[in-house]
């Protein structure tokens, strides 16, 4: 992991951009991280839409977690977005689903699976090494915390890396079918997020993914609104949850 620029925040946050691999993030912690105090671990995977462009909203928790709560907080930038090289096959995934929703169609599962599954595929592992490097570090400590919007990630993740304690998920996103037959693998506390309003989520999909989740402390959070109109109050809720879990 190579720092490339760092800064303290007025709350004592301090902010450090890396490269791990080709691959950009940010790293928050508090000042009372240290090796002989490391901080737990909240990993955030932001959507899609470049790291430039979700900094406000990513610092802006990151922070908040770190301040309040005490909590290391990174994120990293997914395939295929930001300054990353394209990837030929989500965007001509993208651009049949946009073909379809224009069209007035359904969206198949198909379409579903190649917009999605390629994607966990990339960002799983890649999230499996940036814990590696996080964790190595002497100022952070497990257990590890996930949030993100992209709930597929987080499932597979959830799944399968055995350092993930609990996760905060988003729902919102589609989610192939194998995904849903994964959540039935998931067993960490899970707290999830649905904004009922949302005009691009399938709720009764979203629905049936929790119902599947084999975990025994489940949460739903619904919340009237659209896709960004998530109450402040949530976040405040995410990090008493993870502090639940991770303290």
């Amino acid at each position: 992991m190579h720092i490339t620029s760092e800064q303290r925040f007025d709350d004592d946050v301090l902010e450090r951009e890396f490269i791990l691999d080709g691959i950009p993030g940010f790293l928050w912690t508090p000042e009372s991280a240290s090796a002989s105090a490391p901080a737990p671990l909240i990993v955030i995977s932001p959507p899609p839409l470049g790291l430039d462009k979700m900094y406000p909203r990513l610092a802006g928790r990151a922070r908040y977690y770190a301040a309040e709560y005490g909590f290391a907080v990174a994120t990293i930038e997914l395939p295929g977005s930001g300054d990353r090289p394209r990837l030929a096959v989500l965007d001509q995934a993208r651009a049949d689903l946009r073909r379809t929703v224009e069209a007035g169609e359904p969206v198949s599962g198909e379409i579903v699976d190649a917009l999605i599954l390629p994607l966990v595929e990339r960002a799983v592992p890649e999230w499996r090494a940036t814990l590696d490097a996080l964790l190595a570090r002497p100022e952070i400590g497990g257990p590890v915390g996930y949030e993100g919007g992209i709930i597929s990630i987080g499932v597979r993740l959830a799944a399968i890396e055995p350092r993930i304690a609990a996760a905060g998920l988003f729902a919102g996103s589609f989610v192939p079918a194998t995904i849903v037959e994964e959540a039935r693998e998931v067993t960490v506390p899970l707290q999830v997020l649905l904004q009922w309003d949302d005009e691009g989520n399938d709720r009764q999909a979203a629905l049936d993914l929790f119902d599947a989740f084999g975990s025994r402390e489940k949460t739903l959070h619904a919340n009237m609104g659209g896709h960004t109109g998530v109450p402040k109050f949530e976040l405040d809720a995410g990090a008493r949850f993870f502090a639940r879990h991770l303290k």
